[in-house]
C-alpha cells in the first residue's frame, strides 16, 4: 500500500499486478470531496432519511444504495480490468444475488459491504464502516475498512502488513494491556457469545467493549483488544476486509467449532452466511 495526498485528493494505492509486459497499479477509495462514498454517506447521515427493511428484517437506507453504486462503478473502472481483459467479479451485500454455480470458480473477486453497521448508521452513533476486500481462492488478501464519522482508515495487503492511518499494526501488544479486553457487538449479542465470554479464563480483569460494524475486528487487529468472539450470524461481506487486516497484524481469525476446536475461516461458500468465529490478537 502507498498513500498519496494533496489538497484535493487522497488515493490509497492498494496493490499491483506484474506480468512480463506491464505492471498495473490498482487504486481505490479516492476522496475528492464530491461524489465519494464517505461524502455521500455523511450527507445522508447528517439529515433525516427513510429506512426500509429487507426480507431478513435488516435495515436498508439510501446511503447503502448510493455507496454501492459508487464503489461498484469505481471497481469496474480500474485499469487492471483492461489488463485482464475482463472485470474482476464483484459480490456486494447491496448487489444482485449471484448463484453459487456462477461464482464457485472465481479465482479473484471483490467482496464489499458499502455500509457495514446500518443499524448503527440509523442510530447515528457513528459506528459504521465501508468495507472492501479482494478475495483470492477463498482467502482475503487485501482489505480496506473506513469509518467516515471517526475518520479512521485501516488497510492491509497480503505479506505487506496492516495499517491504521499509515501506522503499522499492531499498535499495542498483550503485555501493554493491563486488563483483558473483549469486543462484543452493540446490536447483536447472542447467548452463546455471552457464555463464551463468561468462560474465558484470565488472571486479568475482563473489560467488555461494545461497538458496531467491523470496527470490532479492527480493534483486535490494532492491539486495543484481546479477543472478539462472534457466536452468532454474520455475512461474508461483514468480515472479509477486516479479516485481511487481522491476518496482516499477526492476529488469528478462525472458525469456531467447539471449546478449543477451530478451523480455517473461508469465503465464497455456497451459503454466504459466516460460520461462528473468534478473532484473537497475535502479540
Amino acid at each position: 500500500f502507498q498513500a498519496t495526498q494533496d489538497t484535493a485528493v487522497t488515493t490509497i494505492h492498494l496493490c499491483n499486478i506484474t506480468s512480463e509486459d506491464a505492471t498495473i497499479n490498482i487504486y481505490i477509495l479516492k476522496y475528492d470531496g464530491s461524489t465519494t462514498v464517505p461524502t455521500e454517506n455523511m450527507k445522508i447521515y447528517n439529515q433525516n432519511f427513510d429506512v426500509e427493511y429487507k426480507k431478513d428484517s435488516s435495515p436498508l437506507t439510501l446511503a447503502d444504495q448510493k455507496a454501492n453504486q459508487i464503489i461498484v462503478t469505481a471497481l469496474n473502472q480500474l485499469s487492471v480490468n483492461s489488463f485482464l481483459q475482463q472485470n474482476i467479479p464483484i459480490l456486494s451485500e447491496e448487489g444482485r444475488s449471484i448463484p453459487y454455480d456462477e461464482r464457485k470458480n472465481w479465482e479473484y473477486f471483490w467482496l464489499i459491504d458499502p455500509l457495514d453497521g446500518t443499524k448503527e448508521f440509523v442510530k447515528k452513533n457513528g459506528e459504521f464502516t465501508i468495507n472492501i476486500a479482494l478475495i483470492y481462492k477463498e482467502v482475503p488478501i487485501l482489505g480496506v475498512v473506513y469509518s467516515p464519522v471517526l475518520n479512521v482508515c485501516y488497510w492491509a495487503k497480503s505479506n505487506e502488513g496492516a495499517f491504521k492511518d499509515g501506522k503499522k499494526l499492531p499498535l499495542k501488544t498483550k503485555r501493554q494491556r493491563d486488563v483483558y479486553k473483549i469486543v462484543a457487538s452493540r446490536s447483536h449479542m447472542s447467548s452463546e457469545t455471552k457464555d463464551f465470554i463468561e468462560a474465558i479464563d484470565t488472571d486479568k480483569e475482563k473489560v467488555i467493549i461494545y461497538i458496531g460494524s467491523s470496527l470490532k475486528i479492527c480493534l483486535v487487529a490494532e492491539g486495543e483488544a484481546n479477543i472478539y468472539p462472534r457466536l452468532g450470524p454474520t455475512m461474508e461481506w461483514d468480515t472479509a476486509a477486516a479479516h485481511a487486516i487481522v491476518n496482516e497484524s499477526d492476529g488469528l481469525f478462525n472458525k469456531y467449532i467447539d471449546k478449543d476446536v477451530y478451523q480455517k475461516h473461508v469465503y465464497n461458500k455456497k451459503n454466504l452466511l459466516n460460520d461462528w468465529f473468534v478473532v484473537t490478537s497475535g502479540r
